[in-house]
Formats: structure tokens, C-alpha cells, sequence
């Protein structure tokens, strides 16, 4: 995630879908997007539930920096215009129900200039790797590290496990469990359509590698209505 191959072009499509515009963050972290953006010269200001991330945010940057408001990314409410909101690293797979999403597509309309874009970075749901009475997908292993997806896909709920150990049996193991709603892009395209705004483009990746039926991720950007 802080790779320079993988920040870098994140960054830079970010600072371009601005056209020299104000920009807002959901969920912002720690700053991990938002801190390389400001140093771009980017006014970000951002709305983040957990008080802890922005606490460790504001060990880095004061409010005059990046300004933060507490609350709901579906429904909390920051002052001005953004030609920009952006939400990154399937930020929107947290809200756990449709309903939900949804209301954060129109938040961040709410939030929008006409003719400004919202950018969702998002994974594909790995459903084509699960055989039949199988709920579980390893998505990721290292030495010491097992990631696993378990699905349920009756209700579109996942539950990633990210489980570390010691290779050599030398300490205990630990768990860390997430849940999430799984999103097809094309349930995205509702969500957009019902806020009042449209597909622009999506690609694979932050580089523009082209979409297509085998990538994992991807970057898509909406668009609200222009001014006639």
C-alpha cells in the first residue's frame, strides 16, 4: 500500500481528476493517500469515523492542513464544494449494507461541483474461485501470513481473515478479522445512477491498465451532471 509504485500513481491520478480543485477524502486512515496529495499542492479536507486514525492523522498534519470532520462517510456533511471525493483501498466495502452504499454515493454527490468526479478504488468479488459447498478463498500467503475470504453470498457479505504466525513455531498466532459488503461494478453503476451521476471511465489499476473480465480491482470514476 505505501510502495512508491503502488502511492505514486495513485497520487498522480488523484492530483489530475482535481483540475486544480478542492478535494475530499472519505475515511482517511492515517493519510497514507491524502499526505502525498497535499505536498502536491491539493487542498484535502476529510470525513473519518474512527477518532484514533485521525488522532494518529494529526501526529503528521494539524487541522489547517488537512481539516477533518467525525462522523459517517453516507452521511456526514463538510463545508464548500469539492471538484473531488475520493475513496480508496475499498473503502466503501465497510458499509455492510446496500442501503448503506448508497448513501454514500449520494454524500458524495452532495459534497460535488457539477461536473465533478467520485473515484472508487475497489476489489472484484473472487466468487468463480469457490467450487460448489465451498465458502472460502485464500486471497494472499507469505511466510508467516495466510489471508483468507470466507463469503456469504446469499446476503453479498465477506469476511476477510488475516491470520500471522511464526514460520518456526516460536510465538502464538494471531487473527484479525474485517467484514465487508462485496460490490459488482455494475451494482456500483445503480448506486451512481441513483445519486445522479455516471460512469466516466474504470480501469485496472491507477496506471490505466485496461478492465476486463480477470482483473482483481478496479478504479472508477463518476461523474456528476455539467452545468448546461
Amino acid at each position: 500500500m505505501f510502495a512508491s509504485e503502488v502511492l505514486g500513481p495513485t497520487v498522480d491520478r488523484l492530483a489530475e481528476l482535481t483540475g486544480g480543485g478542492r478535494a475530499l477524502e472519505f475515511a482517511i486512515g492515517t493519510g497514507r493517500v491524502a499526505l502525498p496529495l497535499t505536498e502536491r499542492g491539493v487542498p484535502v479536507s476529510v470525513i473519518e469515523l474512527s477518532k484514533p486514525m485521525a488522532d494518529q492523522l494529526r501526529t503528521q498534519a494539524d487541522e489547517a492542513a488537512i481539516p477533518v470532520v467525525g462522523g459517517d462517510m453516507a452521511a456526514a456533511r463538510v463545508p464548500g464544494e469539492f471538484q473531488l471525493v475520493y475513496l480508496v483501498y475499498n473503502g466503501i466495502s465497510v458499509l455492510l449494507t446496500q442501503a448503506e452504499q448508497v448513501a454514500c454515493f449520494r454524500n458524495a454527490a452532495r459534497h460535488l461541483a457539477p461536473g465533478g468526479r467520485f473515484v472508487i478504488e475497489l476489489w472484484v468479488p473472487e466468487l468463480r474461485k469457490l467450487p460448489p459447498g465451498q465458502h472460502g478463498v485464500v486471497f494472499g500467503s507469505a511466510p508467516g501470513y495466510i489471508g483468507l475470504d470466507t463469503y456469504d453470498v446469499l446476503r453479498q457479505q465477506v469476511v476477510s481473515h488475516h491470520f500471522g504466525f511464526d514460520a518456526e513455531g516460536g510465538r502464538e498466532a494471531s487473527l484479525f478479522r474485517s467484514p465487508h459488503r462485496y460490490i459488482w461494478p455494475a451494482e456500483l453503476g445503480l448506486m451512481a445512477e441513483l445519486a445522479g451521476m455516471t460512469l466516466k471511465s474504470r480501469h485496472a489499476d491507477w496506471m490505466g491498465a485496461e478492465f476486463t473480465a480477470e482483473s482483481r480491482s478496479h478504479v472508477s470514476v463518476y461523474r456528476t451532471a455539467s452545468p448546461l
